[in-house]
């Protein structure tokens, strides 16, 4: 497993957040564990379509995983699988509730990015809820443009898909 240290400063403060990325996959306990929040959250947000969504995040064939610590605790998550030849698609993105804010979420996004670039993909492509603003504008702050909903997504009135060119 390989470890990236992150310094973030926060634009909104003088303090500055230490986040280390830890890359691994889908067996391990800390990813684990964050998913676990991440599905609770979505079951409240995503009420009765909860179960469609469901379908589509099973973690157990998830090679490329990023766990995200301040100070040795886990705070955020993301995840990449492949999807097509050149595209990667970003998954299962979290950061606890209490940890928002700092820039966490972008540190993951943008380390799965350069994992993505590392094994030879050219774009990253993802699905998020209409009722996850927060998730719709991180991927806007990080250059996603909103494309037409892919695969199980087409016709799907709540999900937004992006992609970006890595």
């Amino acid at each position: 497993m390989k470890y990236i240290c992150l310094v973030k400063t926060q634009f909104n403060s003088k303090t500055t957040s230490l986040i280390t990325i830890k890359r691994t996959d889908s067996t391990d306990s800390d990813f684990i564990q964050l998913v676990c929040e991440l599905d609770k959250d979505l079951a409240i947000r995503d009420g009765v379509d909860h179960s469609f969504y469901d379908q589509f995040n099973k973690i157990d064939m998830i090679k490329h995983a990023i766990v995200g610590y301040e100070e040795n605790t886990p705070v955020a998550c993301g995840a990449i699988k492949e999807y097509a030849a050149e595209t990667m698609e970003v998954k299962r993105m979290y950061v606890l509730p209490e940890k928002r804010g700092k820039g966490f979420a972008s540190d993951v996004l943008n380390a799965l990015e350069e994992w993505a670039k590392e094994l030879g993909y050219r774009k990253c492509i993802l699905e998020t809820g209409k009722k996850q603003p927060e998730a719709i504008q991180l991927y806007t702050k990080n250059n996603y443009a909103i494309i037409p909903n892919y695969g199980q997504y087409e016709g799907i009135e709540n999900s937004v898909c992006f992609e970006k060119v890595i």
